[in-house]
Formats: C-alpha cells, structure tokens, sequence
C-alpha cells in the first residue's frame, strides 16, 4: 500500500516533525530523525557498516525540502543533509519509533555512550 502524508509540519521550538497520513499521525523528534537517517553517512554501504550517531540530543531541523512526490530532505541544524526521507521511510519511522529507538539506546550503551536527556525525550516513549 503506497501511503502518501497528508501534512508534514514541523514543530522546531519542541524539536519535533508531525507527519499526518491518513491511517496515523506521527510525533518525531528531531533527534530521533537525525540518529535514524537514511544517509550512507548513518546506514553506511552495506550491511554491518553503520554509523552509531551520537550527541544529536539538541539537533533541530532548519528546512524541510520537498523531494518531487515521494520524499522530503530534512537539514539539521548540524548541517546533517544527505538522506532522503521517503514516505514510506518516514512510516516506517513513526510505526517502529519504540522499537528502533529502544536499539539506539541499546547501541548506546553497549558503546559506553552516555545520552542526556532532553525535554523532548516525552515524544520518544
């Protein structure tokens, strides 16, 4: 099922990108967006070649670009602008949020990473 957002809105003063599809609204925070970038510079080339993203606690999104009618271009205020957020990326995001962002803290502390907290971090449970 192809599924096409009927509104993408960012809240930059909460640090959060509401994504309204038609079945789901999605509350994402910057940080989460940014740890989870489609990007080779997050994902790496191939499998098992993933960058761990760290001290993205405070990063917002600066602009949002429409890419033609499939995906959007997110820039983070760390001048972080390489990966297209595809509508179906951007679903996937929002319906695994939980579950991928319990395996970025994980990561984190396997790695001995401390993360600070942020009044945003409500958005992520």
């Amino acid at each position: 099922m192809k599924r096409t957002p009927r509104d993408i809105r960012l809240h930059q003063s909460s640090r959060y990108l509401e994504v309204k599809f038609e079945d789901e609204t999605f509350k994402l925070p910057c940080e989460y967006l940014r740890v989870h970038s489609p990007s080779a510079e997050v994902k790496g080339h191939g499998p098992g070649q993933e960058i761990l993203q760290t001290e993205k606690e405070e990063v917002n999104i600066v602009a949002i670009e429409p890419v033609g009618q499939y995906a959007v271009r997110l820039i983070f205020s760390d001048a972080h602008n390489s990966g297209l957020y595809s509508w179906d990326i951007l679903y996937q995001l929002g319906h695994e949020r939980q579950r991928m962002w319990q395996n970025y803290l994980a990561k984190l502390k396997e790695g001995g990473i401390t993360r600070q907290a942020q009044a945003t971090d409500h958005f992520l449970c």
